[in-house]
């Protein structure tokens, strides 16, 4: 079966307290799409096989808008019927590297808060409205884009949804206030984010949400699980990474 079938069965975790996360398997992965140039950013966008008025913004983690493993999200939202399209959200400046100091981290991240991105989300929302003929958005994130995509949701009613993969905005007031329907994806073994975080945050969900949300944490895995860890030489872990991104479509499908 194509990784790309219709239905695919097949670190940094807050932005007050970065931790190091590992790269996992990454991929050697060409992308099915193209880089174009939106406003001032560049971009990743793949399209669907035929038109479509659905599309994702896709949210890089730490380790930048180039990852292939990104890009093979994006092109399985592609053929699932979306406009995908993975902008460079540290806008130029270099991505982390795997071999970086993490020492150095928090220096490295001052200037790329994922909690600061809206002049590139208004440039993007535009560039799939007008160019790409989108009516309804929704946003997949993770890592550092699993917090950008928690922001979204608190700041962009016309995103219809949203799928964090292990990222949390803790640092707003209103962190709680959702305004799209959002699906929040965690790993049980994630130093990245402890599971007291992902209670607290069920709990003031189901007390402060006005909006469809779901919380949902995957036995015995860890930060990164659903794009950075092949399913194919990690069996064990097989079954969750695709219900993970089985979940991840399904949301979008009925929400998007």
């Amino acid at each position: 079966m194509s990784p790309f079938e219709k239905i695919i069965i097949n670190t940094m975790a807050n932005e007050s307290s970065p931790c190091p996360c590992d790269i996992g398997d990454k991929i050697e992965y060409g992308g099915l799409g193209q880089e174009v140039q939106i406003e001032h950013i560049k971009a990743y966008v793949v399209k669907p096989s035929t038109p479509s008025d659905k599309a994702i913004i896709v949210i890089q983690d730490i380790f930048g808008w180039q990852l292939p493993n990104t890009r093979y999200m994006a092109d399985m939202l592609a053929a699932n019927g979306y406009t995908a399209v993975c902008p460079d959200f540290f806008v130029g400046k270099e991505a982390w590297s795997p071999a970086g100091d993490w020492s150095k981290f928090e220096e490295w991240l001052q200037d790329k808060k994922p909690t600061t991105i809206n002049k590139e989300v208004d440039a993007v929302l535009k560039f799939l409205k007008e160019q790409c003929g989108a009516k309804r958005i929704g946003t997949v994130g993770f890592c550092w884009g699993g917090v950008a995509t928690h922001y979204i949701a608190l700041q962009y009613p016309e995103v219809k949804a949203g799928v964090s993969v292990y990222g949390i905005v803790r640092e707003r007031e209103d962190r709680y206030a959702l305004k799209s329907p959002t699906l929040f994806i965690f790993a049980e073994v994630d130093h990245v984010i402890p599971l007291d975080q992902v209670n607290s945050l069920e709990e003031k969900l189901k007390e402060k949400c006005t909006v469809d949300y779901q919380v949902k944490v995957f036995p015995g895995q860890t930060h990164g699980f659903v794009h950075r860890k092949r399913e194919d030489i990690n069996p064990e872990d097989k079954p969750y990474i695709q219900e993970a991104r089985k979940d991840m479509l399904s949301w979008l499908d009925k929400y998007c």
